[in-house]
């Protein structure tokens, strides 16, 4: 048993940041920024996540030919929900009308898209039929933008799709490493509790106590060596699992993080970088909505069509990382 693309969705904010803008605040060039990442401009907004994720939905949900009505689970997948509590998923659910699904959030930071297909996927063997996946991520808002090697990676993006039950093939591969936690990460402000007294969190997990609550740090070398070998491994993985190969797939669609690590990936994996979409140039790394956007902008150009093999693979914070191979 398999799951099929119903429909896909994306929402892209108007406000776009070029390198050049970058340069007016920071040390940095247009020139050093796209060799070192492949990305030219990427996109912010002031809007709350929740938003975008609506927009997104709402453009899956109508591509799919459904009404929100159909939908039996919702699946969120974000590092930048706008409250603790509640879920953004069932945020959405009341928002879009969905008043049959069940709906909750998923944080497995720029793989989760690909931990939401493989839970759906599990869902719709037992009973589900209709799965809408969010990704979105407002990453504008815990970027250190003072830190030159960081804050011209992210943007603000959020994708969508909708998936069914199928009789073709499904198979993934999910892996952590922990050890790597501290390679890639963002603090929660502390909250000043009157009854006890507070512990540096630093003297206990042994981060890195080197930026403010709040905002992204990332070990760009160490994240750089794990994403290469966790992306071929996965996808690798996640082909022999479905009894194919990467040579066979039709497409892969890989998380967006630097150019590099595709091209990187894609060296280890014997493949062109031609097999892989990259749209990391317009839109810079928008964590899990990479993936998810990079689908529906496939869809809308027609080139999800029925019969193909795709992967997907992502990595990302924690560390995680994840692939998944299905045919259209």
């Amino acid at each position: 048993m398999g799951l099929k693309i119903l429909g896909t969705g994306r929402y892209l904010p108007e406000t776009v940041v070029t390198n050049d803008d970058f340069a007016k605040i920071v040390e940095t060039s247009d020139e050093w920024i796209v060799k070192r990442t492949g990305m030219k401009q990427r996109r912010i907004t002031e809007q709350p996540t929740w938003v975008m994720a609506e927009r997104a939905a709402i453009a899956a949900i109508e591509n799919a030919g459904l009404t929100a009505a159909d939908i039996d689970l919702i699946l969120c997948t974000t590092v930048t929900s706008d409250y603790i509590t509640p879920s953004m998923a069932c945020i959405i659910q009341g928002a879009i009308g969905a008043v049959n699904a069940v709906a909750l959030d998923i944080n497995a930071a720029c793989a989760a898209f690909v931990y939401a297909l493989d839970m759906a996927h599990m869902y719709l063997q037992h009973g589900y039929h209709h799965v809408l996946i969010i990704s979105a991520e407002g990453l504008s808002k815990i970027t250190d933008y003072t830190d030159r090697s960081t804050c011209v990676l992210f943007g603000d993006a959020a994708g969508a799709c909708v998936v069914g039950w199928s009789e073709k093939g499904f198979a993934s591969t999910l892996g952590a490493d922990g050890t790597g936690a501290n390679t890639l990460f963002a603090r929660r402000p502390l909250n000043e509790v009157p009854f006890v007294e507070q512990i540096d969190p630093q003297s206990i997990d042994g981060f890195p106590d080197v930026n403010r609550p709040g905002v992204l740090y990332m070990n760009g070398r160490e994240v750089y060596k794990f994403a290469v070998s966790a992306m071929s491994h996965a996808l690798k993985d996640a082909c022999e699992k479905f009894g194919t190969t990467p040579e066979e797939l039709d497409l892969i669609v890989p998380h967006q993080a630097n150019l590099r690590i595709i091209q990187s990936a894609a060296k280890e994996l014997g493949l062109a970088l031609e097999r892989f979409y990259v749209n990391i140039d317009r839109y810079g790394n928008t964590s899990s909505a990479c993936i998810p956007v990079g689908l529906s902008e496939l869809g809308e150009a027609g080139e999800l069509k029925p019969g193909r093999k795709i992967g997907l693979v992502g990595f990302g914070a924690g560390l995680v990382y994840g692939g998944c191979v299905f045919e259209l």
